[in-house]
């Protein structure tokens, strides 16, 4: 006989439940006094925030926090993209954050981050927000296997707190490409170099790139090439963390 009972399906769905809306604090389940972000006080403060940064890539930087400085690989060779903000550095316990995020389908790491990073995005901020966001799509086999597309889950936050339209469908991956975490700057390069296409017509010229985490850029530089082709005129990049490339 299949068991039907209210205990059987609360034990069924008890691990979604709480993936995606915890009980307390993501890092040490401790009690959580804000209803928008499931991170408590004392865990929030310890994040590791990446300032200062350059304003380019949004490579750690060493200076006073505040300060617009530009790093030196990117004044002698300059990205595709306009802009980056990042808004933690990949260091515990956000690597923690981003890893359950992307392979252990705790959606509600995607929510915390992009909160946070809407927050520092919006921050200061002197220049029109983008007309539209474009999170960095994953190939349809990487996707049927996780079921979800961790850059969309950041952007779902980033266009509740912004009112920015994201747009999942605009940009697709043309073809499987390899993992890019251990692969070396140039073999990153190569890795993506052609993945992506538009599926359409661009209907924006300023736009936001997401993603979870920026390492050298090689993806998201790659990305912004196909929308500066395509005819965007500005093309930032808003990613939950910076890595170093």
């Amino acid at each position: 006989m299949v068991d039907v009972t209210w205990d059987s399906w609360r034990r069924r769905l008890t691990p979604f439940i709480q993936a995606v809306w915890p009980s307390g604090c993501l890092l040490c389940s401790g009690v959580v006094e804000s209803s928008q972000l499931d991170l408590c006080a004392a865990c929030r403060s310890e994040l590791p925030m990446n300032e200062p940064a350059c304003a380019r890539c949004a490579d750690a930087l060493t200076g006073s926090v505040g300060l617009q400085l530009t790093c030196g690989q990117c004044l002698r060779h300059p990205p595709r993209f306009d802009a980056a903000r990042c808004v933690l550095r990949y260091a515990y316990p956000v690597d923690h954050l981003v890893r359950g995020l992307k392979y252990g389908g705790a959606v509600a790491n995607g929510r915390v981050l992009g909160e946070l990073l809407a927050l520092h995005v919006s921050q200061g901020r002197n220049e029109p927000l983008p007309s539209l966001m474009v999170p960095v799509p994953l190939a349809q086999g990487r996707y049927r296997r996780r079921g979800y597309n961790q850059a969309i889950e950041l952007g779902r936050s980033l266009e509740k707190r912004l009112q920015v339209p994201l747009r999942c469908d605009l940009v697709v991956r043309t073809r499987e490409t390899t993992e890019q975490a251990g692969l070396k700057k140039s073999a990153r390069r190569k890795n993506v170099r052609g993945a992506f296409a538009l599926t359409g017509k661009l209907p924006a010229h300023h736009i936001a790139i997401i993603d979870d985490v920026v390492t050298t850029g090689s993806t998201v530089n790659e990305l912004a090439r196909v929308l500066k082709r395509a005819g965007a005129r500005r093309v930032e990049v808003w990613a939950a963390a910076r890595a170093g490339g």
